[in-house]
């Protein structure tokens, strides 16, 4: 397997002194300015024989923050601000980040929202941008959404969104979406670079189902749990109070089964979790029918999770969305039909509850181990872009704050490893079957 290449693109050298009032000298008792030198290995396990999956050994991956040395003279930056894609917790928070950052850390004063995703960049559409000031933004990170506006779609229109920018005037992009919206600002890095346009184009991962490779964590996750787990304790609640009660939670992930993973561990009731990543059948002796039947039997109720990508094998679904991704079936429903048709069909006595909170969990407000996160990434996307590099994500490996070319992340989805130790957990605090196939 040949080397990770985390290396990041620049618009050129930084040679301007930074504003920021930090220090270049450790054990000071003053904050640090970040080098480009300061660096973690993306591998950090070793096989026995001291390999790692790289063959030229350990992947170095650049530390986020802030540089001593910027390459924008601040009073010369037109900033640009977009979130596309659906809504996610957390998009107020980060929108508000990088604009503190950039007014009060670097003096910027020009800085626009460009409405309502993609499609801001587009003549055709005619939305005007937002102007952004200290005062539309300052209470923003507490409401759910985003002011800006968000869509799906139109990523692929790059020399128009290029013509735009440029006609704006704008050097510095801020994307903040998930895979395809950053297949969208890959684009736009690259058309402006061809161009000869010196933009600073900075991605903040957005996808409430933390599928983005080489990010271990995406913003809005954690509130989407910790929201999903609401849910997942109604249902628990009802299946219990009710002879043979069944509460069935739909959750988000198309392709990833992270949040229903992690609901799974962190609402330990959930008695079957149906994943994306694994295949499951209904009928047969190792189906999921059977093996509910024996949880009633022995226990008198169940409580299902099916993350939204599951089980797509099952059931007919036709045509993309606007962003190009597979229309997917209704699991949820699918599932509660089916269950329901075969208890009856075994003069089982039963009580189905059936819930699907996706929406109320992807417009509510940020937790706050989430604020904190996005207080992060914002601020962070704001040095890097003053810095001049270009091409990037703020992501977060090992726990720390990093740079890693979108080019990298976009390549394959993050999915739930079925032999890893986050599914391994799953399986023992469920007590499903392994495979249900």
């Amino acid at each position: 397997m040949p080397k990770l290449n985390f290396t990041i693109d620049t618009l050129g050298p930084a040679q301007l002194d930074s504003p920021l009032k930090l220090s270049l000298t450790k054990n000071d008792m003053i904050a640090d300015f970040v080098s480009d030198n300061d660096k973690i290995y993306y591998h950090h396990e070793v096989g026995a024989d001291r390999s790692t999956p790289d063959s030229d050994g350990f992947a170095d991956i650049e530390l986020a923050g802030p540089r001593a040395k910027i390459f924008f003279k601040p009073e010369e930056v037109k900033a640009a601000i977009v979130t596309c894609g659906g809504l996610c917790p957390g998009l107020n928070n980060v929108i508000r980040a990088v604009f503190m950052s950039l007014w009060h850390n670097y003096g910027v004063r020009d800085i626009l929202g460009i409405r309502f995703g993609y499609r801001g960049l587009l003549k055709e559409y005619e939305l005007a941008p937002i102007k952004l000031t200290p005062e539309i933004v300052k209470d923003v990170h507490h409401s759910g959404g985003t002011i800006l506006g968000s869509s799906r779609g139109n990523g692929s229109q790059t020399a128009e969104m290029a013509d735009t920018l440029e006609s704006l005037g704008v050097n510095m992009l801020f994307t903040i979406g998930g895979d395809g919206t950053q297949k969208g600002s890959l684009a736009i890095a690259e058309e402006l670079k061809k161009r000869g346009s010196r933009c600073s184009v900075i991605g903040i991962p957005k996808t409430i189902d933390n599928d983005l490779s080489y990010v271990e964590r995406t913003f809005g996750f954690a509130t989407a749990v910790a929201r999903a787990v609401d849910a997942v304790s109604s249902a628990h609640t009802e299946a219990e109070d009710a002879p043979n009660g069944i509460g069935l939670v739909k959750l988000m992930g198309r392709e990833s089964g992270f949040i229903a993973a992690a609901t799974a561990l962190a609402m330990a009731d959930v008695n079957f979790v149906l994943i994306p990543e694994m295949p499951f059948k209904l009928e047969g002796d190792t189906g999921l029918f059977v093996a509910l039947e024996a949880r009633l039997k022995a226990r008198g109720h169940a409580v299902i999770v099916v993350a939204e990508g599951a089980g797509q094998d099952l059931i007919e679904a036709e045509g993309t969305d606007a962003s190009g991704n597979k229309k997917l079936g209704d699991i949820g429903i699918y599932l509660k039909e089916k269950i329901v048709a075969h208890l009856k069909s075994k003069n089982i006595d039963h009580s189905m509850k059936y819930i699907d909170p996706s929406y109320i969990i992807r417009s509510t407000a940020t937790t706050p181990s989430d604020s904190i996160y996005c207080a992060q990434l914002g601020a962070n996307a704001a040095h890097a872009a003053m810095a001049g590099k270009t091409g990037l994500l703020i992501s977060s490996i090992h726990n720390r704050l990093v740079h890693v070319p979108i080019k990298l992340s976009v390549e394959k989805r993050n999915v739930v490893d079925l032999d890893g130790p986050l599914w391994r957990d799953v399986i023992l605090t469920t007590g499903q079957p392994y495979t249900m196939q």
